[in-house]
């Protein structure tokens, strides 16, 4: 993860349309420092778990699909999470390596219980063949045994799905520079971690290791708590539903920034408090914050990232 924290510092010192204020960082801190909100991880119910291998299969194909709900304006990460747990609820096979490989976008649709085609459905169709191939190939069809063999290292877990999953293999370039962000394998670590209470498949020495998870929701939310403030180009696009390239400057100094920006802010929180604070953890309230403010304006782009 340290290329993560390492590449994001980079494009934030380089950075054109999007500005991180340490004024705006030190007011939050201020803020939050004496109680840092608590975030529950399933706040909402709409999780599977059953304490087993199973809810690690569910977690992954969970992650495996967890990108691009905004141009269905009445489709979000709630209706993923809890299809996908009704779904095994009813057949605890549906999530079997073998059956992963077969589905089309009608029966993964089905599944979810979704009237009309997914965005992006074609590709969450074929990373859900990824994820049953590999799995099959290299793990004997259990996301619990790509766990089992990360040796309670939240890193490990991170850098084993980036090897044998390039559906995760979050990368952009940036001024001929590679930047990695590795949102939705760094969330497997923090969805298990989560869910198990740090505990058995849960158990990560190096949870601290994780950074935020660079998505839509995050830098809408750092830009009203005025962490971030964006350019006057890049605002009109936003604020007008204008979509943004994916790889694009604008987009990976949006992602890039807001793990930058967090980072700092943690750094801050533990210099006042003295007290560690986990980046999950401040990721989990500033998501939740946003996923609560509908009005919140994001930027627009289609990639199967985040």
């Amino acid at each position: 993860m340290e290329e993560v924290r390492a590449t994001s510092a980079w494009v934030a010192s380089r950075s054109s349309h999007v500005l991180v204020v340490s004024s705006g960082i030190e007011k939050v801190v201020e803020s939050i420092k004496d109680s840092i909100p608590k975030v529950e991880w399933d706040f909402e119910g709409i999780h599977y778990f059953d304490d087993g291998p199973l809810t690690v299969q569910y977690l992954f194909v969970l992650d495996a699909l967890n990108f691009c709900f905004w141009p269905d304006k009445d489709l979000s990460y709630d209706h993923l999470a809890s299809g996908l747990k009704a779904a095994l609820q009813n057949d605890k096979s549906v999530f079997d390596a073998d059956r992963l490989q077969k589905y089309t976008g009608p029966q993964l649709r089905d599944l979810l219980k979704w009237p009309r085609p997914l965005p992006l459905e074609d590709e969450r169709v074929r990373l859900l063949h990824e994820v049953g191939l590999e799995l099959e190939k290299s793990f004997e069809g259990k996301a619990s045994n790509l766990v089992k063999s990360c040796g309670k290292s939240a890193v490990e877990l991170v850098s084993l799905v980036t090897r044998h999953f390039p559906g995760f293999r979050d990368h952009s370039v940036y001024k001929g520079h590679q930047v990695f962000l590795y949102k939705r394998a760094q969330i497997f670590a923090a969805d298990l971690w989560g869910a198990f209470k740090g505990q058995g498949y849960g158990e990560f020495h190096d949870i601290s290791s994780i950074t935020i998870f660079a998505d839509y929701i995050v830098p809408a939310v750092l830009r009203e708590l005025g962490v971030l403030r964006y350019s006057t180009a890049l605002a009109s696009i936003i604020e007008t539903n204008g979509e943004i390239g994916s790889g694009s400057e604008e987009e990976v100094e949006l992602r890039a920034c807001s793990v930058y920006a967090v980072e700092k802010m943690r750094e801050l929180i533990e210099i006042k408090s003295g007290k560690q604070v986990l980046s999950v953890d401040l990721d989990l309230w500033l998501w939740s914050s946003g996923i609560h403010f509908p009005t919140l304006k994001h930027h627009r782009t289609l990639s199967i990232y985040y």
